[in-house]
């Protein structure tokens, strides 16, 4: 049951579940209000509603910042609910005087890894925790014992913190050999493509140059033999020569058929490399049948497609990537543009470098247009004839 479950479903599951359980000494505390003084009920009112409302808070961030975990979004947006989330906890401990504010803050250690790099998500853990000290000195602790509460959660918290780290790059690693085994695929798909042009091809050129030739050598072997025949010979001479020329016509234009069908399905290859990436999500657009006759410039666009969608998942931190190929007089364009962070001065790595090699060799272009903050553009312009 649990396999057909992803890591990050029962993530968000396991941390609701504990979001849950952490509530049972809040119903527990609201049936012992009506036992205590006026004054005391008072103020166990007061520190029960907030206490409430902070557990409500918390519960209701946890179930949006793990809506979609994993997907990239935007990040203010994932700051927000970490700051209230980090809040809540702070103040269901403080409301309830207790640390079960504490247990809070472990579940939110299982997703800090998801949404903060690194080297931002080690201290936010840090701090969080450190906010619990002058709490629990309010409550009778300590300081040094307040201290040594804290270290215990913190901890605690590291522990789920660098579990939920390795299950993020496992997932991430899961990710990497799904974007490979997408190239492969269409590699591969591509390479049957070519092979059967190639094959297309050859028939023709055997078609052509053998039954083509012998046909046309009966013909002229026919034609003199109607001068040199008589009578009924030359009947059935005159037949054979006009069932030869009709037979060589046929074969003609099965040798051009084959010729004028031999063009790459790109098609096909581009949406199995496109498939199944989560994170951005690709908007393929393309004419339908999208198809390219020469193999070696079907493969240039196939490997600048990769290089793309590639960038937009390693660096670009995209969303979303826009990937359009048109044909525009006698000329192969394509468009890719992401709403990533961009660069003002992006630089060229061996990736983009190579990429125009590809499109340098066939006398095409690559003009590449980024930002800082407005995404990364690139066009890409292949003419469809051989250079001379």
């Amino acid at each position: 049951m649990f396999t057909r479950v992803s890591p990050t479903q029962l993530l968000r599951y396991a941390g609701l579940f504990t979001w849950a359980m952490v509530g049972i000494p809040l119903l527990l505390a609201s049936s012992n209000l009506s036992a205590q003084s006026a004054l005391e009920q008072a103020a166990a009112q007061f520190n029960f509603r907030w206490w409430l409302i902070s557990y409500q808070a918390f519960g209701v961030g946890y179930w949006l910042v793990t809506r979609e975990l994993g997907v990239r979004r935007p990040r203010w947006y994932d700051a927000l609910l970490l700051l209230v989330l980090t809040a809540s906890a702070i103040a269901v401990c403080h409301f309830s005087g207790s640390g079960l504010g504490g247990i809070l803050l472990l579940v939110l250690a299982g997703v800090l890894p998801w949404l903060l790099p690194l080297a931002v998500g080690i201290p936010w853990l840090l701090l969080q925790h450190v906010a619990l000290i002058p709490i629990f000195v309010l409550q009778g602790f300590k300081p040094g014992e307040a201290v040594l509460q804290a270290m215990l959660f913190v901890g605690y918290s590291s522990f789920t913190f660098i579990t939920a780290l390795v299950a993020r790059h496992q997932a991430q690693a899961r990710e990497e050999q799904r974007r490979l085994n997408n190239e492969l695929r269409a590699t591969r798909a591509l390479l049957a493509e070519s092979t059967r042009l190639s094959e297309r091809m050859r028939i023709s050129r055997e078609l052509h140059d053998l039954l083509g030739h012998h046909l046309t050598a009966l013909s002229l072997n026919l034609e003199v033999a109607g001068h040199l025949a008589q009578g009924r010979v030359l009947e059935h001479v005159r037949q054979g020569h006009t069932l030869a020329k009709l037979l060589l016509t046929d074969v003609r234009e099965a040798v051009s058929q084959l010729r004028e069908d031999g063009a790459v399905d790109m098609g096909t290859a581009l949406r199995t490399l496109t498939e199944g990436v989560h994170a951005p999500t690709i908007h393929l657009s393309m004419p339908e049948p999208f198809r390219v006759e020469d193999p070696e410039q079907a493969n240039v666009l196939l490997r600048c497609a990769q290089e793309i969608i590639t960038n937009a998942m390693r660096h670009a931190q995209a969303m979303n990537l826009w990937l359009e190929f048109r044909v525009v007089d006698g000329r192969i364009e394509v468009n890719a543009r992401d709403d990533g962070r961009g660069a003002s001065d992006p630089a060229l790595g061996n990736g983009l470098r190579g990429m125009r090699e590809r499109v340098g060799q066939h006398a095409g272009s690559v003009e590449i247009k980024s930002g800082h903050g407005s995404g990364f553009a690139l066009t890409l312009s292949l003419p469809m004839d051989k250079p001379a």
